[in-house]
C-alpha cells in the first residue's frame, strides 16, 4: 500500500457513513444486539467486534488499520497516552523474576516504570549504552525476556543498530520493543529490521496539532491479541473515539507536516553550526554527529528534534537565553505546529553549580513556522548572550 492509500482510504467505508469525506465519531460508549444468542455470539470475539468501547470502537478501529499499515506491521492496538503504551506492552511481556535489558536515557516515563515500578514486582532491568551493541549483549542474563530501544534516543539522541540488536535478541529468544517516535515509520521502519514491537507517542506527529494524547503499540496479530486481552482491557488505559478522531485528522497531513519539520530542521542545524556561542550540537544528521554513518544506514530522516549545548558554565545563561526566544514556546514534547524550547534547566536551580555536564543543553523542537523567521528568533537571542 502506498502511504497515500494508507493515510486518505484504508479503513475508511464511507459507504457505511453517508459517503463523508471524514469519517466519524462514534462517541458511545455500549453496543446493542438483537438477541442474546448474538449477544453470545459476539463476546469471545471482542478484539475484532464492537462490544463495548474499552474493547473495541469503529473510529479507534479505522486508526488502528492506518497505523498499523504505516509501521508494516499486521496490526495495532491505540491506547490513553504513550506512557500508556510503553507500560501495557512491556508489562505483558514480562514476569516475576524475568530481567529487562533497556538503553540508556529512555523516555523519562519508560525510566520511571522500569527503575522504580517493575522492581516492585520482581522484574529488574540493565540500562546500557547502547551505541555499541556489544554492551547488549554483555548485559543478557538467562532470565532476560525483553530488550528495549529508543533510537534517536530522548534530548542527545544517541543511536542503536536496530538490525544489529534484532539479529541477537532472536538468536537468544529474546523479545524486542522500540520507541520509534522521534522518526515515524516515514523516516524509519524497525519492524522491517526485524524488531517485535515498535511503539509510538500519537500525541507527537501522528496528532500533529497539540490537541490530542495518545500511544501507540504496533506488531503481530498474536502480540496485539495477547497485549488486548490482558494490560489493554485490565488496565483499561484506551482512547477515547474523539481523541482517535484528531489522530485520524492529524494522520491526513503526517507527510507533509514531519517532512517541512525536517527540511526547516536542517536549515537551522546549518545556522546554529556557525554560532559562537553553540558548544556542540545534537542532531542525528548532522556531519558532526558521531553516529552519522549508522544513522545514514537506517533512517531516511530525522524530524525537527535538534538539541544544542551552549557555550557557558552558567545554568541561568541557558535561561536568559530559552526566555529570549520569541517564536519558540517554552514547553514539552514536539510534533505540533509549534516550534518548542525546552532546556535541561529547568531541572536545576539557576544559583548553584552545574552539577553534571547536561545543565546547558536546550533542546528545540522546529515546527511549521518559516525557516528564516526561526533562524531570525534563535539569532537574536543567541547574539545577546
Amino acid at each position: 500500500m502506498d502511504i497515500s492509500y494508507i493515510l486518505n482510504e484504508l479503513g475508511e467505508e464511507r459507504d457505511q457513513y453517508f459517503n463523508a469525506i471524514a469519517p466519524p465519531i462514534i462517541q458511545t460508549s455500549n453496543f446493542t444486539f438483537p438477541s442474546v444468542a448474538a449477544m453470545r455470539a459476539d463476546l469471545p470475539f471482542e478484539y475484532e467486534r464492537h462490544f463495548y468501547t474499552r474493547g473495541n470502537n469503529p473510529t479507534v478501529a479505522i486508526l488502528r488499520k492506518k497505523l498499523a499499515a504505516l509501521e508494516g506491521t499486521e496490526d495495532a492496538l491505540v491506547l490513553a497516552s504513550g506512557s500508556a503504551a510503553i507500560a501495557a506492552a512491556v508489562l505483558a511481556n514480562v514476569r516475576q523474576g524475568d530481567h529487562i535489558v533497556c538503553v540508556q536515557k529512555p523516555y523519562s516515563w519508560t525510566l520511571r516504570l522500569m527503575r522504580d515500578y517493575l522492581p516492585r514486582f520482581g522484574v529488574t532491568t540493565t540500562f546500557v549504552d547502547g551505541t555499541d551493541t556489544a554492551n547488549f549483549e554483555a548485559a543478557i542474563r538467562p532470565e532476560t525476556r525483553l530488550i528495549y530501544l529508543e533510537s534517536p534516543n530522548t534530548f542527545t539522541f544517541e543511536l542503536q543498530d536496530i538490525r544489529a540488536v534484532a539479529q541477537l535478541a532472536r538468536e537468544r529468544g529474546i523479545l524486542t520493543m522500540i520507541d520509534n517516535s522521534h522518526c515515524t515509520p516515514l523516516f524509519q521502519r524497525p519492524a522491517e529490521l526485524g524488531v517485535d514491537i515498535v511503539l509510538h507517542s500519537g500525541s507527537k506527529y501522528y496528532g500533529g496539532h497539540s490537541d490530542a494524547i495518545a500511544g501507540v503499540i504496533c506488531g503481530t496479530t498474536a502480540m496485539m491479541k495477547r497485549i488486548f486481552s490482558g494490560e489493554y482491557m485490565t488496565l483499561g488505559a484506551i482512547i477515547s473515539p474523539q481523541n482517535a478522531w484528531l489522530l485520524l485528522r492529524g494522520l491526513r497531513t503526517l507527510q507533509l507536516r514531519v517532512q517541512r519539520s525536517d527540511d526547516s530542521a536542517r536549515q537551522v542545524v546549518a545556522f546554529l553550526e556557525q554560532h559562537p556561542a553553540v558548544r556542540r550540537i545534537h542532531f542525528p544528521l548532522a556531519d558532526s554527529h558521531p553516529q552519522i554513518e549508522l544513522a545514514r544506514r537506517q533512517m531516511t530522516g530525522c524530524g525537527g528534534l535538534i538539541t544544542i549545548a551552549l557555550d557557558t558554565d552558567a545554568i541561568a545563561t541557558v535561561d536568559t537565553f530559552a526566555d529570549g526566544l520569541n517564536r519558540f514556546l517554552l514547553g514539552v514534547s514536539w510534533g505540533g505546529h509549534e516550534s518548542l524550547v525546552f532546556p535541561a534547566s529547568i531541572g536545576y536551580d539557576p544559583a548553584s553549580a552545574p552539577t553534571d555536564e547536561n545543565y546547558n543543553l536546550i533542546r528545540l523542537y522546529v515546527g511549521l513556522e518559516e525557516p528564516a523567521v526561526l533562524i531570525d528568533d534563535l539569532r537574536q537571542s543567541l547574539d545577546s548572550l
